[in-house]
């Protein structure tokens, strides 16, 4: 009597290598050819198995490398976004003081009369960025300025003022006399003007 460890065959079982045998015979194919069909399915099989790693192997890499890669561009473009909002920052002044105006701070308190007169040309050049966005048209700041309706631009006499000087120091050069009460009272007059338009 069986226990509980033989295998007991029913007589509804399938027996598939019967059946496939059944079929070969049916093909004629049988002997050593149907062992021939059986050693070239085992065959296939072991190259299907082999392949299976080595492509599970290179999708397994592809996964990695991508994922490395994807992070790399990630941190570039995170990098490259705060780089854009500090310049941002530095260009309209929000939150990071402007390095430009921080450099005229540090011109005009100089003692050099040629730090003033940069100074006085940095501030010029913020002044054309600030007619520019505020759509002012003009190949210059000075058909900028004419442009300008007093009514909607409040200091533009100081930016006038400011502007006349910028001039003599780029016309006149070492012929204009600039002293540092003229050179401070000229960065006031742009200032006022930055501060309109909410840039410093």
């Amino acid at each position: 009597m069986p226990d509980q460890n033989d295998i007991v065959y029913s007589e509804n079982s399938v027996d598939i290598i019967a059946i496939f045998k059944a079929l070969f015979n049916t093909l004629g194919i049988t002997g050593e050819s149907f062992q021939s069909v059986v050693d070239f399915v085992n065959i296939a099989w072991d190259v299907f198995v082999v392949l299976s790693f080595v492509l599970a192997a290179l999708l397994m890499f592809g996964f990695i490398y991508a994922s490395i890669r994807f992070g790399e561009l990630s941190a570039s473009q995170i990098e490259e976004i705060k780089e854009k909002e500090k310049l941002y920052a530095e260009m309209y002044g929000t939150g990071v003081k402007n390095n430009r105006l921080a450099d005229i701070d540090l011109h005009i308190g100089s003692n050099n009369p040629n730090d003033w007169k940069l100074a006085i040309i940095e501030a010029d050049i913020i002044l054309e960025k600030i007619l520019d966005e505020a759509g002012y048209a003009g190949a210059s700041i000075g058909d900028k300025l004419k442009s300008a309706s007093p009514t909607q631009f409040t200091t533009i006499d100081d930016a006038w003022e400011a502007h006349k000087v910028r001039n003599k120091i780029a016309h006149e050069g070492g012929d204009f006399v600039l002293t540092k009460k003229l050179a401070q009272d000229t960065i006031h007059r742009y200032k006022r003007v930055f501060g309109e338009f909410d840039k410093v």
